[in-house]
């Protein structure tokens, strides 16, 4: 079972992947802590990831599969993932195109958690976190909106894109995930 939760910075991907994965009895693959792990381990690619982190740099989309594919190799992985924060690219969904197709194994759903940029800017600045200011949280939706959303078309013509309502509850939010993962 591969699961991809999909949606802009703070529609709660994170939050509803840990719930998912317990639930699910899937291990949930964030490519935040996949980076983190490569990098503190020094695995090859995480050392060609730590070079353009110091730099600042955004790392290529190589790296970032490559990342997601080295993580994927762990037995926790063995009976699929919850993805969330990749694909965030359409390479980075080519590559995990390829990468399942050579493990043998496909992509059971991608469901997008739709929430409105008000609310999402509004979520995002009650984290106080020092990066959520909403002249950044505007600029991240804005590379989300380039960047990332062309992929719902990628997945929609595959047939494998469910978009539900993510405002509400956490619970509520979390039952409609279930549902589109079951229908």
């Amino acid at each position: 079972m591969i699961i991809i939760l999909f949606g802009a910075p703070g529609v709660g991907k994170g939050t509803q992947a840990v719930i998912l994965a317990e639930k699910l009895g899937v291990a949930h693959l964030s490519t935040g802590d996949a980076f983190r792990a490569a990098i503190k381990n020094q695995t090859p690619v995480g050392q060609m990831a730590q070079e353009y982190v110091a730099s600042g740099k955004l790392v290529p989309d190589e790296i970032v599969a490559k990342i997601v594919e080295e993580a994927m190799t762990n037995e926790t992985f063995a009976n699929g993932c919850i993805l969330d924060g990749f694909p965030r690219t359409r390479t980075q969904a080519e590559a995990l195109e390829q990468m399942l197709t050579a493990k043998g194994a496909d992509i059971t759903t991608v469901v997008n958690i739709a929430v409105d940029d008000d609310t999402i800017i509004a979520r995002l600045l009650q984290r106080g976190r020092s990066d959520d200011r909403e002249d950044i949280i505007r600029h991240r939706l804005n590379v989300y909106n380039d960047e990332t959303a062309p992929l719902l078309d990628f997945y929609g013509q595959k047939s494998l894109l469910t978009t539900i309502d993510g405002i509400g509850d956490v619970e509520d939010v979390n039952a409609r995930i279930l549902s589109a993962i079951k229908a």
